[in-house]
């Protein structure tokens, strides 16, 4: 059997996969559209801080990277919520202890970058991408970005990891049977930065996802190891609140006194950094099957890029390559086999996760500042108190376990009537956690799950 691949992509999951295959004794080829990040620094204003959370985690224990990553992830305990007036609320993520971590995509990048290239078996081919496919001949068309050169190179293994708007893909979709679509959202976002305070301080709490939500839109700050904070506006494209009515200097400058008058004084270069970082679009991606036969596979945000709203989309396509890991010892490397299992079964919980996404993003923009929301978040955590082996919120399962999505999402509904139940209770917001109430609902909800 050859012990041959390439790699579409050498973002977080095609270079954590090149990783992962050359420890197994594959020789890999990757190609990248980018200059070497760690030649050329990794260039921003399009990216979302990353949130490493359990099946991140995971993986990179896999590929021998936990420790070093460790080192530039900060730990964030809990959502901190501000409102107009300044007032904050902490709201924990899991028990005590629980955490999720974060990065900057273009370090985590650069360090998977790093891993990967201390193995004589991978090679990476930086400013060259795969633009279409040969299925016929199992050969890519190699397009070389320096030298205006193009090639056909054979692949005896393809994984496309090329992102949301794969060539891999695009040439897949013309294949039979091959199911794609994509959904944007009427929202777009752009990236802020709070600067680092004096002596490289952090200026609010480094230990807390910040979230001001504004019902229909919101600001997200996360921790940066200088010091600083990657904030990120979330705004409708268009409407009486949205981008479209926000060009002018003052125009920016009172949007912001309004909305986030507690932010104003951190970020000192407010106007210039709005003008200058892109106003960029958020898409979620599904398609089916995720294989070609037993030849090509998209993983990652080729096969299901999703929108950042509950932090799993790198968590998500670094699971890819968990999955992938352990099915080559499954079906002993039989690519046959796993290319058809992976790419059928993996689908449903890259659409469940997508799913989910969209839903937190409604929880994040609005509900969090619902006190009904909150008393809520605080009976799940009682209920998994007391019924540890009975109740997990389903934020537990996505973020602190490997608990397949698909099983996550079915999970949320069936623990929505749970908790819409006892929220209707007449009086539960005095009476509880001591109301008897909320025991004989969840043992008849326990009981129906049974039947």
């Amino acid at each position: 059997m050859s012990k041959n691949a390439v790699i579409a992509g050498a973002g977080l999951v095609g270079s954590l996969w090149a990783a992962l295959l050359a420890k197994r004794g594959y020789q890999v080829d990757v190609f990248e559209r980018r200059p070497d990040p760690r030649e050329r620094g990794y260039i921003g204003g399009r990216s979302i801080n990353l949130a490493l959370s359990h099946r991140g985690w995971e993986a990179l224990e896999k590929a021998g990277a936990r420790e070093t990553l460790e080192k530039i992830a900060i730990p964030m305990y809990g959502r901190m919520m501000h409102s107009v007036a300044g007032e904050l609320t902490f709201q924990a993520y899991g028990t005590e202890g629980q955490a999720i971590y974060s990065v900057s995509r273009g370090q985590l990048n650069m360090e998977l970058i790093a891993l990967a290239d201390k193995s004589d078996k991978v090679r990476f081919h930086f400013e060259q991408s795969c633009r279409r496919l040969d299925v016929e001949s199992h050969s890519a068309w190699v397009e070389n970005h320096a030298t205006g050169e193009a090639y056909w190179t054979t692949c005896p293994l393809l994984f496309g990891a090329d992102g949301a708007f794969s060539a891999v893909r695009n040439s897949l979709m013309k294949t039979p049977r091959f199911n794609y679509r994509q959904d944007y959202l009427d929202y777009a976002y752009k990236e802020l930065s709070i600067p680092a305070g004096a002596n490289s301080t952090h200026l609010i709490d480094k230990n807390a996802l910040h979230i001001w939500p504004r019902g229909n839109f919101m600001l997200i700050a996360l921790p940066n190891i200088d010091g600083s904070f990657t904030c990120t506006l979330f705004l409708p494209f268009e409407g009486n609140i949205s981008f479209e009515q926000l060009h002018t200097d003052d125009q920016i400058q009172a949007f912001f006194q309004h909305w986030f008058p507690d932010v104003v004084p951190l970020i000192p270069d407010l106007v210039s950094d709005f003008h200058q970082n892109p106003t960029s679009a958020l898409v979620t991606v599904r398609c089916s099957p995720w294989n070609y036969q037993d030849w090509a596979l998209l993983i990652g945000d080729a096969a299901h890029a999703i929108v950042p709203f509950y932090g799993q989309g790198m968590n998500c396509g670094f699971e890819d390559c968990s999955v992938l890991d352990e099915m080559m010892d499954t079906y002993q490397e039989d690519w046959a086999a796993i290319l058809s299992v992976f790419g059928q079964e993996r689908v449903k919980d890259g659409n469940a996760i997508a799913d989910l996404a969209l839903r937190n993003f409604i929880e994040m923009r609005d509900l969090v500042a619902d006190p009904v929301f909150l008393l809520r978040k605080k009976i799940e955590a009682h209920l998994h108190e007391k019924y540890p082996a009975a109740f997990l919120p389903v934020y537990s399962m996505v973020t602190f376990s490997s608990i397949p999505y698909s099983q996550a999402q079915k999970e949320s509904v069936e623990q929505d009537a749970l908790l819409k139940a006892i929220l209707q209770l007449e009086g539960i917001e005095q009476n509880w956690p001591n109301d008897p109430r909320i025991d004989e609902l969840f043992g008849q909800w326990l009981e129906n799950k049974k039947a």
